[in-house]
């Protein structure tokens, strides 16, 4: 099988909704307006209510009740806001995946997992926007949803095949297919004309801890804290490895940053925000 036969077949890939596309534009518009921006998002009085309940959740803990999107925007930030809605409407795309083949709600749960640890972990690193870690942990898996739409069962196939011989889901689907989900994830993300930076580290994900980039490896330091605290899952059947030094120091955390309170970290805020954003699935 070819990568892209998986994007030609009868089955149709989703694709992000003309909302996602309109605020994006309406952002990066010089001469918008808050109260522009606001209305495109307000049509979708799904996509607004979901937004207002996350800013209003534990995820940003503001301190006083935010009412509008308008006020959203002023408080959260354009770009974090954009974040958000990417998050939300990917969650609302795949709804239709029967559970034989994925369970959808472990999968978010994992994904959540993962994009709170990429966010804590971002957040150590004092990077400047550190919800883009989120969205990339919501989006690291998504080629494996890519594969159970349009070819189920050679999905069903890699469960097997990872089972039977206990070995990673990635390194099971690259005997099978030839490919795997993280090349499948970063067509999509291109196919959508997201960020460099998502298809990049939904790539990337997997790779050597001696070749992998720093944000990549933030994400692939994420991944294994998700799967070590057993948030939901993705398929895999093999508990993680033992975290490799080399990849640990790749991340130049602040001197005594210990991991076992970056995933109390993690467990809090789970327990405190999966649920608002699980509404979404």
């Amino acid at each position: 099988m070819e990568i892209q036969e998986l994007f030609e077949g009868e089955v149709e890939i989703p694709t992000l909704p003309e909302v996602y596309y309109n605020f994006k534009e309406a952002m990066e518009d010089p001469d918008g307006s808050f109260d522009e921006i606001s209305e495109i998002i307000s049509i979708d009085s799904g996509l607004s209510i979901r937004l207002l309940k996350i800013v209003n959740s534990a995820f940003y803990a503001f301190p006083s009740q935010i009412e509008t999107i308008s006020h959203a925007i002023s408080v959260v930030g354009l770009e974090q806001l954009n974040n958000l809605v990417l998050s939300t409407v990917v969650m609302d795309r795949f709804k239709n995946i029967p559970d034989s083949v994925i369970n959808m709600e472990s999968f978010w749960k994992h994904s959540i997992a993962c994009g709170l640890a990429a966010r804590t972990l971002a957040s150590l690193r004092k990077e400047v926007n550190t919800e883009r870690f989120f969205v990339a942990g919501m989006l690291h898996d998504v080629g494996r949803l890519v594969l159970a739409m349009s070819a189920p069962f050679s999905i069903l196939s890699v469960f097997m095949r990872c089972k039977a011989e206990e070995i990673s889901l990635h390194d099971a689907e690259k005997t099978i297919l030839g490919f795997d989900h993280t090349d499948v994830g970063q067509l999509l993300l291109k196919n959508w004309e997201l960020p460099v930076f998502h298809q990049n580290v939904v790539g990337n994900h997997h790779q050597t801890n001696s070749s992998i980039d720093l944000e990549s490896g933030i994400l692939n330091v994420a991944d294994h804290i998700a799967n070590d605290l057993k948030l939901g899952d993705s398929g895999e059947v093999l508990s993680p490895p033992p975290l490799e030094l080399e990849l640990w120091e790749k991340l130049q955390l602040p001197e005594g940053t210990n991991i076992e309170k970056i995933k109390a970290e993690v467990q809090q805020l789970y327990n405190a925000t999966s649920q608002v954003f699980l509404q979404a699935a």
